[in-house]
């Protein structure tokens, strides 16, 4: 399966491709409320198809905005990212890349909750999937070349993230504190018991940033 490129599709063509994809996710059958055993699945790849992940959380079909948020959670589901680095949409029976600007999700809210060791991070996506970070679920910071701030990512599932929103990231400096890691002092997060280094003490306090780019 190939996508399209060139001038804007027409509405009649989108539609006809959003109703294929919706074949193409009820292929993977109906799990109720537990996510598709992707991960289990080793179907042949059938090509790339031309569907984009917006670094926003917006998905896109033949550039145009999928504003069907059901669809858009559907699709989600069947999501996988490989170790060859590329994200793919996966049934039992195909696998059809897509493309990823950033992230697979974007962490939306997050709720803190304890104080110390008992303190837990549970965080909302754009796609309503809800996880505590954890040791299982771990939270990354990344550095941002052109102003030396930092992108927080959070492991969702397999090899897929959730990027965190910038209204968010502000949530949870609120929440940093000074841990010592590995002899280093860290300013850093805790939840369930785990730690999750920022950056160095001595970075921040000679103006590193802790702002991202989202």
């Amino acid at each position: 399966m190939t996508g399209t490129t060139g001038k804007r599709p027409e509405l009649q063509d989108v539609q006809q491709g959003t109703a294929m994809l919706e074949a193409l996710v009820a292929r993977a059958g109906n799990h109720g409320k537990n996510l598709p055993p992707v991960e289990q699945w080793h179907p042949d790849y059938c090509g790339e198809i031309d569907m984009e992940i917006k670094r926003d959380g917006t998905w896109f079909y033949m550039g145009t905005p999928i504003g069907r948020a059901p669809l858009v959670r559907l699709f989600s589901t069947v999501l996988r990212k490989d170790e060859d680095g590329e994200t793919y949409l996966v049934t039992p029976v195909e696998k059809i890349k897509i493309k990823v600007e950033d992230a697979h999700f974007l962490a939306v809210e997050m709720s803190g909750t304890g104080q110390g060791n008992d303190q837990v991070l549970t965080f909302r996506t754009n796609v309503g999937d809800v996880v505590e970070a954890s040791a299982e679920h771990p939270i990354r910071f990344e550095i941002v070349e052109e102003n030396q701030g930092v992108k927080p990512y959070l492991l969702m599932r397999g090899r897929l993230e959730a990027l965190v929103s910038r209204a968010v990231m502000y949530d949870l400096i609120e929440l940093g504190e000074e841990i010592e890691v590995d002899g280093a002092t860290m300013f850093a997060l805790r939840s369930n018991g785990a730690v999750f280094p920022i950056m160095n003490v001595d970075d921040l306090n000679s103006g590193a940033g802790l702002d991202d780019s989202a």
